[in-house]
């Protein structure tokens, strides 16, 4: 078992609050030192009670999976004697009603684009990589929402 800590703080602005609107900007703080500015989506409270260039909560997740997915995925793809010379990935996360009715993160794709130094893996063994790193995830483990990898070449 380990713990996993994050110091979430935020501040009234100014005369918001009595009004029944407040501003959503605070800050996330993480044990290593890295601070994040955060703020609730725009997709759920307009600007200026949201903050654009802010991380949302929705988009951490999405990030947190496709972080956690890439993650593994280095590992596996090195016990297999493959060598990653570049990961990306252009993550989303959907947000709908869940089956109890209520909104929620419900499907997450990940669009993983991997390149290689020296050998390549063959099709079938990328994807078993990509499936054996999303068994493995910790995050996709905690969450309902499916998750689905794209690999480069395959039909949206």
């Amino acid at each position: 078992m380990s713990l996993h800590t994050a110091t979430i703080h935020w501040q009234r602005a100014g005369n918001d609050h009595p009004k029944g609107r407040h501003g959503t900007a605070h800050l996330w703080r993480f044990d290593g030192g890295a601070e994040v500015a955060a703020s609730a989506s725009t997709h759920v409270l307009d600007p200026p009670y949201s903050t654009p260039a802010n991380v949302d909560p929705e988009e951490a997740l999405v990030a947190a999976v496709s972080s956690c997915h890439m993650l593994f995925y280095l590992w596996f793809a090195h016990k297999e004697g493959y060598v990653v010379s570049d990961y990306s990935d252009t993550a989303e996360g959907t947000m709908a009603k869940n089956q109890a009715g209520r909104m929620a993160i419900t499907h997450v794709r990940l669009n993983p684009r991997v390149r290689y130094a020296g050998s390549t893996p063959d099709r079938a063994t990328e994807i078993a990589l990509h499936e054996k790193s999303h068994e493995a995830c910790f995050i996709a483990n905690s969450i309902n929402a499916t998750i689905e990898t794209v690999l480069e070449g395959d039909s949206a």
